[in-house]
Formats: C-alpha cells, structure tokens, sequence
C-alpha cells in the first residue's frame, strides 16, 4: 500500500475508535478527521469545506425545517387521534403505533416522529397494562425501521444517493428505496408487534398508573417545624420505609455528605439527598411537613436580582398566589442534541431567567450521586421540572427537550397543520416527478413555510440538528479522500478476496452485516459515508451492479438495534424506559437477523447484480 493509503486507514482507524469511545461528540470527531486529512494532504484545504454545500447536506437540513413544521402546527398529534386505536387490544394498539411512526419516519425526522409520539407510547403502556419500556423500545424500532423507505426518510439514504451520482449513475430517486425498504419495515413492525414486544425487559410493575420513569434524586430541604427536626436518619428512614424512598446524601451548611451515618440528627435548613419516584416521594414529604428544594439557594436568588427585580418579583408573585392552577409539574425527556446538553442548572438559570424549577433528575433509571444544581445534563435524562405552564412550553421548546405528560402544551391548528402538511407533500411531490432535485425542492419548502408562518423565521436555524449536519459535510470530503487514494479499493479487494471468496451474493452479505455492526456502534450517518466508497469499490472488483451494495449499505445504516448509541431514538428511550446498555439486545439481534433474511433476497431481485 502506499504511504496516502495507509495515511488515511489510520485516520479512519482513529476516528472510528474516537466514535466508539463516545467521550466526545460525533461531530467533534469527524472536523478532527476532516482536519487530519487536510494536514496530511489528502484533502485539498481549498476543498475542506466543500462538504457544506453538498445536496445531501442541505436536503437534511431542510427535512429538519419542514418537520419542525409539522410539530409546531399539531399535523402529527391530528393524525394520531385519528389513526390510532382507542378501545383495541396489544396486537392492534401496538402495530398502529408502530406503524404509524415507521410512516412519520419515512418523510420526517426519526428523531421528531419518536419524539411526537413518545407521550402517546407512554399513555398507551398504561391502557395496554405494560411498562412504558415495552411500549417505547418497539416504537424507537418502528421509527428506525421507517426511515429507510423513502429518499428523506433518514440521512444514510441521502448519503447513499449522493455517492451514486459521484459515482457517475445518478441520484437515487424519492421512493427507490421503497421496494426493499418497506418489505423490511413491514417484517420488522409485524415481529414486533406479535412477538418481539414480549422480550423488551419489563423494568417495572405493569398496570402502574401514569408514567413510571424509576428513582430520582430529589432533594428536600427541612424546614421550620417540621416532625423529622431531631429525627436521627435511621429513624426517619425508618419512618418511611414504607414509601421505597431513602436517604443517600445530606447537605448542611453547602457541605454535602454522602452516605451519612445513621445516627446523625436532622436539623432545620438540612436538605435530604432521597432517592425516590414520583408517587413515593409525595408520601414522605406530607408525612414530615417537608417541601422540594429549588434549583438555586435563596441567597443566589437574592444577589442575583436587583432591588426593582425583587419588587417586580414580589408583585408577580403576589399576582401569582392567586393562578397557582397556572403552575404544573411536568416529567421532561432530555433529546439528543439538546441545548441543555452539557450545561447545569446553575448554568442554565432556571430559576432567574426562566422562573422555573429543577426538582429531580433521573438518569438511565437510576438517579446520579450529584447535587441538581451542579450535575451535568445528559441525553436521556427525564428532569422532574415545576413552574408556570406558558414558561414550560417556551422551555420545552427552546431546549428541545419532550415531555413526557400529557401533552397539554401543542395546540392544534387545522388550518396551519393542512398548510404544513400540504407544504411537504408538495416538496415530496416536485422531488417524485423530477421537476427538481432533492435539496432544491425542500428549499422551496422551507421558504414557503417561513412566509406562511409554519416554521417562523427565528426558530428555522433552532430546528437543524447542527452536530449532524457538521458531521455530514466534514465526513463525505473524508470519504472522497478514501476513493481518490485507492484506500476504498484496497479494501473492497481484501473484503472479497479473504471474506467473500470472490462470491458476489456473499460479498454483499458482507457489506449489509458489516454495516449493521458499524451502525450499532457508531453513528449512522458515519457509517453510510464510510462504507458507500467500499461498496463501489467491491462491485467495481466483482464486476457487478453497484447499485445491490449501496442499497445494502441504506439498509444497514438503518437498522441499529443492538445498543442506545447506534441511533438517537434508542438514546432517547434509555431514561423513560429505564433500560440498561446490555436491554437492546434481546430485541435487537432478532430484529436485524429477520432483517437479512429478508433484505437479502430482495436486494437481489430488486436490484439484481
């Protein structure tokens, strides 16, 4: 090999023991590779950020807007009532929802179908008698499983079309991907719904009522006069034994103490660090006159306002004592990509500039040895939040964060939601008949929704997912570099020669499982770039049809089962479903192995080599 050869296998290497590191962000990750092949020459620096403008690129941005248009106007919450059962049993209830968000996925966002849809999973467990993890897991599989079945459905098909018009045999169109794509997502949500739900690892009781999301750490503070003042702490774990809460840390004096000896006594001002759920929680604070510490101390508060703010304050709350029914309690689910990610409480001012209240957090069912105000947020973290419920909906919408309560925040607008959905059906349609390319079409698109006030114009930039789209345009010139080297053909011989014996149908085995396995493990999108230029390659060296492997590549790429990190959906039910990283799997690996058999003969009928 030669020395760019082995250049650029070492920065693929790197990057991809960077992705399945996961201590940094993808898109960190792949302007670090895009920047090691700029150094080394292997891209030009003039062509560095050429990846930018790509249609791929700008098509996912643009699906990003017109699905924030169909969230924003209440077309998907519409079409929920009325295409979901009410009164039908699991089977029914459970392929409805399932295939009602393997249809969002195939023309928005997977990440915005799951999170749409989330609140009615969580409802329907209850109706169904099941955990809320029985009921999400198959739905984020659902959504997975639809993406691959139209052109927008999911960035990797984007990818996948771009790479062939590079290659010479241009784009793949709208509903190419149909013909294998939905056979699989019919095979899959059928599984699923029949007999897949039953091996998700049931985390809690069925039948409990609402939303059970486990433990949080809640902190409540003891104030004056209350029973448990002079209590020891084995007393008073003692004395709510019988509510499941317990004591793991206490905070005197801003000195936390963690694991506190039993026979300490309680004082006035102390605030208890209890792990405890929802419904538990509320029978240990009425049963010792306690209250839920905030998110900031009084004397932050205080130094944090000036005196007209404390008086504008005092007479809000003034005003305020007499809407109390205005303030809600509501169970939030952090997304990834979030806003918040990263950031504390402290950080975030949610009482000073919100007006809200952080209560609780739970993460990956379990809550973390932290205090709320300083502790880290994290993709999948539910958040226990109080406040007023105008500021809530501001909130949640700016975050980008779901609640996972009763939706009482997204008003449906008939008119706006027919406009909105009228506005991607057009975009579909214009890209369908060929009148114009992909990213020109959903260009139009999010234009017509800026002037008919779908998207407003401030929050179009707020609805692009940005570290995906950074993550696209610096990885597909990365890619490039792998093709104008030979690297791609050095590696697409190795494959056949070693592996695949020189068999075409076996090769493409090859390519399909080794993208399902790249795919569990890093991002899906990454994994689309990197492997499009060694499926060419291969059909190249067989002398067949290229288009059976890059299919084989979209399928792959769509199908990230096995753990939470192959895709954001599966991250994105960690917390609510109170699952652990080795939970995925049980589902997961009989999933992608209905998903081969299935694929396979199609590929091969489909698009034949």
């Amino acid at each position: 090999m030669s020395m760019p050869q082995l250049t650029i296998f070492a920065i693929l290497a790197a990057t991809m023991g960077l992705f399945l590191w996961g201590r940094l962000r993808h898109d960190i990750v792949a302007l670090m590779a895009l920047m090691a092949c700029v150094v080394t020459g292997l891209v030009p620096a003039a062509e560095a950020f050429a990846g930018f403008g790509h249609p791929a690129v700008i098509t996912v941005a643009c699906v990003l807007v017109l699905s924030q248009g169909l969230q924003n106007t209440g077309a998907v919450d519409w079409l929920a009532r009325a295409v979901l059962p009410r009164e039908a049993g699991r089977l029914t209830s459970m392929a409805a929802l399932m295939a009602l968000g393997a249809l969002l996925s195939g023309f928005m966002n997977n990440v915005g179908a799951m999170a749409l849809l989330m609140p009615v999973a969580v409802q329907l467990s209850g109706r169904l008698d099941l955990t809320p993890g029985q009921v999400l897991m198959p739905l984020a599989f659902g959504t997975i499983l639809g993406g691959m079945t139209t052109l927008i459905g999911t960035p990797p098909n984007l990818i996948v079309s771009g790479f062939r018009a590079e290659a010479g045999l241009g784009h793949f169109a709208m509903f190419d991907f149909a013909p294998v794509g939905v056979a699989v997502a019919l095979a899959g949500v059928g599984f699923v719904a029949l007999i897949g739900w039953r091996l998700v690892p049931a985390r809690k009781a069925s039948g409990a009522e609402g939303f059970d999301t486990g433990t949080y750490l809640t902190e409540v503070r003891v104030p004056e006069k209350s029973k448990a003042i002079g209590l020891t702490l084995r007393k008073f774990e003692a004395e709510i034994d019988d509510s499941d809460a317990q004591i793991v840390g206490l905070v005197r004096n801003e000195v936390r103490m963690t694991a506190p000896h039993g026979g300490r006594r309680i004082r006035e001002g102390d605030i208890l660090v209890l792990e405890a759920d929802v419904e538990t929680l509320a029978k240990a604070l009425s049963a010792f006159g306690m209250k839920l510490e905030e998110d900031g101390s009084s004397s932050e508060k205080d130094e944090a306002a000036t005196p007209a703010k404390r008086k504008t304050e005092e007479r809000d709350e003034e005003e305020g004592s007499k809407r109390d029914e205005d303030i809600v309690l509501r169970e939030l689910a952090v997304l990834p990509g979030s806003n918040i990610v990263g950031r504390t409480a402290r950080e975030l001012r949610l009482r000073t500039r919100w007006g809200l209240n952080l209560l609780a957090v739970a993460r990956d069912g379990q809550p973390p040895r932290a205090r709320l105000r300083t502790l880290s947020l994290k993709s999948g973290d539910l958040l226990l939040m109080q406040g007023p419920a105008e500021v809530m909906a501001d909130f949640i919408n700016d975050t980008g964060c779901v609640p996972l309560g009763e939706r009482a925040l997204r008003i449906p607008d008939t008119r706006m939601a027919i406009i909105a959905g009228v506005i991607m059906l057009a975009s579909v349609g214009i890209v369908t008949v060929g009148l114009l390319p992909a990213a020109a079409a959903f260009t139009l698109g999010v234009i017509a929704s800026m002037l008919l006030r779908t998207v407003p114009p401030r929050q179009v930039y707020t609805a692009i997912d940005w570290p995906v789209i950074v993550l696209l345009a610096a990885l597909i010139p990365v890619a490039g570099a792998m093709q104008t080297t030979g690297a791609a053909d050095v590696l697409a011989r190795f494959l056949v020669d070693t592996i695949a014996q020189g068999n075409a149908i076996a090769a493409l085995a090859v390519v399909l499982v080794t993208t399902m396995f790249l795919s569990d493990v890093m991002n899906n999108a990454a994994t689309a770039a990197v492997l499009c230029p060694i499926a060419i390659g291969i059909s190249a060296t067989l002398g067949v049809n290229p288009d059976s492997f890059l299919m084989a590549v979209a399928i792959g790429a769509s199908c990230a089962f096995l753990t939470p990190i192959g895709h954001q959906n599966n991250t994105l039910i960690l917390g609510p479903g109170g699952f652990g990283f080795g939970d995925y799997w049980k589902l997961g690996l009989p999933l992608e192995a209905i998903v081969v058999v299935v694929a396979m003969p199609l590929l091969l009928i489909v698009w034949p080599l």
